[in-house]
């Protein structure tokens, strides 16, 4: 997915960039496969923002992604690879030997017409394959991995993301997350081979709040840069700092590089190494 950057016609698009979409086949969604959620822009039952910084956005309909591949030993065809709105990487169409389709996450170097395969059991290590992890070379890059056998991938499903699988040992697979946590999760959960399409989409520069607003994102003022009333970096004379021991958030919370994971988790035992 090359991207392009734009020529400086206003202030708004210097420096912007876009992705050029080379990589879509296909425009228009698979309509048994999309659904229209509906969006609150972060209100509750009552009306009030409840979530800040959301805003409605674009009308854009959600595509039914399976994630759990549970369709095995059946072999399918790529039809076509597309883009979707709600997740930064593409996804690919897939129609199975009984002429059912599937939305999946595609994987990078995917084309139409090459064929996947989800199975239990040991398959070929191709790309876009799908099986336990005991039975895939140590070495692999994986991605949309199961935490738990036969439910449905959680880890490793954005753009470019991938995940190394360093050793199978003791009922458990050891994996080295793109995060740079290094993990154990159950031989028996799968994982598909390869890395997530549309790697260069870190390289965007959104580059105006127009853009963002059609994501959904509203603008997000720097507490330092409000009244004492209103959050309780505010105050004081021009760019004043903080001022206090830690940042906090508006309701008097720390914030700013506060762990929030919870003591005694029972997944700590299998975390080897912490992120970086």
């Amino acid at each position: 997915m090359p991207v392009r950057i734009v020529k400086p016609t206003s202030p708004g698009r210097r420096n912007l960039s876009i992705d050029t979409f080379s990589d879509i086949t296909k425009t228009e969604p698979h309509k048994a496969l999309t659904v229209m959620l509906r969006r609150f822009a972060g209100r509750n039952a009552q009306g009030r923002i409840t979530v800040r910084h959301r805003v409605g956005g674009a009308q854009r309909y959600y595509r039914l992604v399976d994630f759990k591949q549970d369709k095995f030993d059946i072999a399918g065809t790529v039809e076509s690879i597309e883009y979707d709105p709600y997740r930064t990487s593409r996804i690919a169409l897939v129609r199975y030997a009984d002429n059912e389709y599937r939305y999946i996450i595609a994987p990078h170097g995917l084309k139409v017409g090459d064929m996947v395969v989800s199975s239990l059991s040991a398959v070929p290590p191709k790309l876009g394959n799908r099986m336990p992890l005991k039975y895939i070379p140590v070495g692999q890059g994986v991605f949309n991995i199961e935490l738990k056998p036969k439910t449905k991938g959680v880890l490793a499903r954005s753009a470019g993301n991938t995940a190394k699988l360093m050793a199978v040992e003791g009922g458990f697979a050891q994996l080295e997350l793109p995060s740079g946590e290094a993990r154990r999760v159950p031989e028996d959960a799968a994982a598909t081979i390869g890395q997530v399409s549309n790697p260069d989409r870190r390289l965007i520069t959104w580059g105006k709040a127009g853009r963002m607003y059609h994501k959904g994102r509203r603008p997000s003022v720097r507490g330092k840069a409000m009244n004492p009333v209103d959050h309780p970096h505010g105050g004081g004379e021009g760019l004043s700092p903080i001022g206090l021991k830690h940042p906090k958030t508006p309701w008097g919370k720390p914030a700013l590089g506060v762990k929030t994971r919870k003591r005694g988790k029972w997944s700590e035992a299998l975390i080897i190494k912490r992120r970086k």
